[in-house]
């Protein structure tokens, strides 16, 4: 159940660089590919299909409701299939994800034509976010399972090994000396 919980929290943690990145590379589109992106197109068609008319606010809280809540969902599927936690393990389950949503369930559904169907430009945006997503995704559960150890007092695999010992007779000397010369 934990590890459920970390990867739904990463998952949510990864959206918000997903959201960034989809913010940044959306300026490159050409001018005719300047309509709403996926997440406000499946959310607009879904309140068209059940009769929702929550107006041009509402709507983008929605959008912005689902699309967290679908990268949430989706983070915490990824630690019950892999053990792996590296940046390309997580890219390359950003990019299942993105396929199995836009060329599967999506268009199965009937919230969007498939991803073969839309412009190349748009693809690439999509697929370079998804793939953010992904790699963001297991960076924050790695942290977030190194987190989990740390508080439990367990040695963090990764951290670094402390060199030395130091005892506050050391510290207080060391900085003693660091004024003197300071101020001398």
């Amino acid at each position: 159940m934990r590890r459920i919980l970390y990867g739904g929290l990463a998952g949510l943690a990864a959206t918000m660089a997903m959201t960034a990145t989809i913010q940044k590379l959306q300026r490159f589109l050409p001018r005719r590919q300047a309509y709403p992106l996926p997440p406000r197109e499946t959310t607009q068609r879904a309140a068209d299909l059940t009769g929702v008319d929550g107006g041009k606010g509402k709507l983008a809280a929605v959008t912005m409701a689902a699309h967290f809540a679908y990268g949430a969902i989706t983070g915490a599927v990824y630690p019950l299939l892999t053990k792996k936690r590296s940046p390309v393990v997580g890219g390359a389950y950003g990019l299942a994800v993105w396929a199995g949503s836009y060329l599967g369930w999506i268009p199965a559904v009937r919230l969007l034509a498939p991803a073969t169907r839309h412009p190349l430009e748009r693809n690439l945006l999509m697929l370079a976010a998804h793939a953010i997503w992904g790699a963001a995704l297991a960076s924050g559960l790695q942290k977030l399972e190194q987190t989990e150890a740390a508080f439990q007092g367990e040695r963090v695999p990764d951290a670094p090994k402390r060199r030395r010992k130091w005892s506050r007779a050391k510290l207080a000397n060391g900085a003693g000396r660091h004024f003197r010369e300071m101020h001398a």
